[in-house]
């Protein structure tokens, strides 16, 4: 696959902001987007909007971030140093939601915006737990997903955000369409979770046309982090200034790489594994 160009030693890489929550077991959320950002040899900042009690097998408790700090890491960080894109994951609440989307449009972070916003709209962990506070789901529809330049929430979170059941192609074409009513500029229905079918395919919608980004399905249980890796190495690439379709289509190539690495990790699910990439540390 082509690979995001390494900066050389001694300069400044591109910057690329993630606001979200951390994982105590290390596989999802902050660390797995810095872990990714990283290795697609960006600089990763943080705006922690919610710490998690996880590990392998399930989420037991989270503490929210004060709105207002979570809005001042995100104005501190793009005051100073600058970023190229951004993207959201866990944000728990209403109030979190609606200081993110203040202080995005007033940095200029979005759609429509100098900075692309990748927006993960996470809704509860790959066991079910609730990462989401049930009533702020209409402030994803409303406020998040709005100001997105691409959303790609999985297919339990697009049946809880658009009501919509996601079994073949032509209900993902439904999905893909309601989440872009909602104001998002690039809309994604990944396949991953649709166990029935031989391949993953992700489904990318602008308004207009329908893309396909396809792999092979990887059989493993050991994918924990893998919507927060996806979401982290597009924002990486756009912050490379890549079109939607071209990040999309490297984000899903990274992440069909890294479930390929995953490994076992504690009773339950293993995580998606970037360190691959240490293997291949020049461009293709």
């Amino acid at each position: 696959m082509k690979l995001l160009p390494l900066t050389p030693d001694g300069q400044t890489p591109v910057r690329v902001l993630t606001i979200a929550g951390t994982d105590s077991g290390g596989g999802a959320g902050i660390q797995a987007d810095s872990r990714t950002m990283a290795l697609c040899g960006v600089h990763a900042c943080v705006a922690v909007a919610a710490v998690t009690v996880q590990n392998s097998v399930g989420v037991s408790g989270f503490h929210e971030i004060p709105p207002e700090t979570v809005a001042a890491q995100v104005r501190c960080v793009v005051d100073d140093i600058g970023v190229g894109a951004a993207k959201t994951g866990m944000l728990a609440s209403t109030a979190i939601i609606e200081a993110v989307a203040a202080v995005c449009t007033e940095v200029g972070i979005g759609r429509d915006q100098p900075v692309p916003l990748v927006v993960d709209p996470v809704c509860a962990s790959m066991h079910g737990d609730p990462l989401l506070h049930a009533e702020a789901l209409d402030a994803v529809r409303n406020t998040l997903i709005p100001i997105a330049t691409v959303v790609t929430p999985n297919l339990d979170e697009i049946r809880l955000i658009t009501g919509i059941e996601v079994v073949d192609d032509a209900t993902a074409r439904r999905a893909a369409e309601a989440l872009h009513a909602l104001g998002a500029q690039w809309s994604i229905v990944k396949g991953g979770h649709l166990r029935t079918s031989a391949s993953s395919t992700d489904l990318l919608f602008d308004g207009d046309r329908f893309l396909e980004f396809s792999s092979p399905r990887i059989d493993t249980g050991n994918d924990h982090g893998g919507g927060d890796t996806l979401a982290a190495a597009i924002a990486s690439a756009l912050a490379h200034g890549w079109s939607v379709p071209d990040a999309v289509a490297f984000g899903k190539e990274w992440v069909t790489k890294c479930l390929e690495a995953s490994y076992d990790l504690g009773a339950g699910h293993g995580p998606v594994s970037p360190l691959w990439r240490l293997r291949h540390v020049s461009t293709c």
